[in-house]
């Protein structure tokens, strides 16, 4: 059984080229071209293929925009990106939006066809330039306490004092230990909070105050 599949792309000279590509293949067919939004949000629903090729940027509208319509019209229904867009904000439009992949218009035919089936088949196929912008987006999100969290309370002491400006000298006078002890604990401290200076752990310290 073929993968049915609609392209949404207004530049027509690769909306044909896809469409030859993918119908050079046995196991897919493509049901459907669309060159503009308003004709694909019209009768998409209708078709409800299996994958669709989604332009972002079309002349009238947002392929995010038309993905945020139907997708709940057509639940089976696999929307990929295919653009030439690659800020944050248009991929994580369309990832919420329900977008299952994210290509970049100058991947190979082989990775379009390949993508294709993967997001058929259940996977989440994207460029890879795209997957490190997503990777990075959800590094940046974790999150940041559990640094302080993993401090002792004596780590938690000792960068208080550090905060208040005192010395390494001076904070081991006043909680009563080597200076040699003050330089583990600073060192543990700087590990657990992924830092590596004293104004960052400093900084850190106060974020999580505020």
């Amino acid at each position: 059984m073929s993968i049915s599949i609609a392209i949404v792309e207004d530049e027509k000279n690769y909306n044909n080229a896809l469409k030859k590509i993918i119908d050079y293949q046995s196991d897919m067919k493509v049901v459907a071209q669309f060159f503009d939004g308003n004709e694909a949000l019209k009768n998409l629903s209708d078709i409800s293929p299996d994958v669709v090729m989604m332009d972002i940027q079309l002349q009238d509208m947002l392929g995010i925009d038309i993905i945020e319509k139907l997708k709940k019209e057509m639940p089976k229904t696999q929307f990929i990106m295919c653009t030439s867009f690659e800020d944050d904000e248009k991929i994580f439009n369309s990832l919420k939006a329900g977008a299952t992949g994210y290509l970049i218009k100058g991947e190979s035919m082989d990775k379009i066809l390949s993508s294709i089936r993967d997001v058929y088949n259940g996977g989440a196929p994207m460029s890879f330039s795209i997957a490190r912008k997503v990777l990075g987006h959800f590094e940046r999100k974790l999150p940041e306490t559990n640094g302080l969290d993993e401090l002792t309370d004596r780590e938690k002491e000792v960068l208080n004092l550090l905060s208040e400006g005192l010395l390494y000298k001076e904070i081991g006078d006043k909680i009563f230990i080597s200076i040699d002890t003050v330089k583990k604990h600073v060192g543990n401290i700087y590990r657990k909070l992924q830092v590596n200076n004293k104004v960052e752990a400093i900084n850190k310290l106060n974020h999580f105050k505020n």
